[in-house]
């Protein structure tokens, strides 16, 4: 390692930092039960409020709570000064940051949260600090050095806050028995969301669909094939219930036989009583798994009565940012 390598002050840094929330995990008490039954009895929002690099922390805590089932919002401070205490209503609660306990546009807005009666928690180093007279309770924070060799950037502490609403936010969560399948309707647009959400329905096409009757000669079924663009034609019978599906694999297997002829019907060739589905509503990661299970690239979705209501392709699923159980566990 050469003399001028970042490599150790990384390290110093991580070490710091480290000990910092082992030492808050260490002497953390029973007023953090407390906060978490309080912001748990809440039957409005947790408002989380602190100015600067609090206040950057107190974003991230908000937005974490809201995802894990705590409606949670952040006010600014100078904003709620000039018309965004409106926002604080009658059963909210207010979580407020401040290491020191002293910041002057949050120390202008306690006594008014005060005012309305509701409970106000703090996080900050000082119990003594304006902040901690006028809190119910207040989480430390306080950390013995900043990873700053200065001792001056928040560095140490603002890890530890941010470390501290993560904690409040996990026991909320068991607390309300927050489950996955609560996460993905937070999260409809994550993976867990789509792996528990999209159904085949909000996925499958149902205009254009390649379909030919049983007795259609393979030459225009072929000409079919090619307009759907799918790599794939659906055979029916006469009362258009599905009976065969043939493709571009069935199709190359055909050439190489000593029997091929364009005239001949397309049953001939097809794949009898082909994989499909009969609801609509089947989750679409279930549909992949029985796509890749079955090593096709196309599924039919049928009625009660084997018509043909919509088709599936891979590719449609693989656009929707579908993944099998498969590709989840390679991440």
């Amino acid at each position: 390692m050469n003399e001028h390598s970042a490599i150790p002050g990384a390290r110093e840094t991580l070490r710091i930092e480290a000990q910092a929330l082992q030492a808050a995990a260490d002497r953390i008490g029973e007023e953090f039960d407390r906060i978490v039954e309080g912001i748990y009895r809440l039957r409005g929002k947790l408002i989380v409020t602190g100015i600067g690099k609090s206040g950057l922390v107190g974003a991230k805590i908000a937005a974490t709570m809201a995802s894990t089932g705590t409606s949670s919002f952040f006010l600014h401070p100078s904003e709620a000064l000039h018309g965004d205490l409106g926002m604080i209503g009658p059963d909210d609660g207010v979580l407020a940051i401040s290491y020191s306990g002293e910041s002057e546009e949050l120390a202008n807005i306690l006594p008014h949260i005060r005012r309305f009666g509701i409970p106000l928690w703090g996080m900050s180093a000082r119990r003594d600090s304006t902040l901690g007279r006028y809190a119910e309770e207040i989480l430390d924070i306080s950390v013995e050095r900043e990873a700053c060799p200065l001792g001056a950037a928040p560095t140490a502490s603002t890890t530890l806050t941010m470390a501290l609403g993560d904690a409040l936010a996990v026991a909320l969560m068991k607390k309300r028995g927050f489950k996955k399948e609560d996460f993905a309707s937070f999260h409809p647009g994550g993976a867990l969301g789509k792996r528990l959400f999209v159904k085949v329905a909000d996925l499958m096409r149902t205009d254009n669909i390649p379909v030919v009757r049983e007795n259609t000669p393979l030459r225009e079924a072929i000409a079919v094939m090619s307009e759907g663009k799918l790599g794939n034609v659906l055979v029916t019978d006469e009362r258009g219930s599905l009976v065969a599906n043939m493709s571009d694999g069935d199709l190359r297997r055909a050439l190489g036989g000593g029997d091929f002829d364009l005239s001949r019907p397309v049953i001939d060739y097809a794949t009898r009583s082909p994989r499909a589905l009969h609801n609509p509503d089947t989750l679409a990661v279930d549909a992949l798994a029985l796509i890749e299970e079955a090593k096709i690239q196309f599924l039919p979705i049928l009625n009660d009565d084997d018509r043909i209501v919509g088709v599936i392709h891979i590719h449609d699923l693989v656009r929707a940012g579908i993944r099998s159980d498969k590709g989840e566990a390679k991440r």
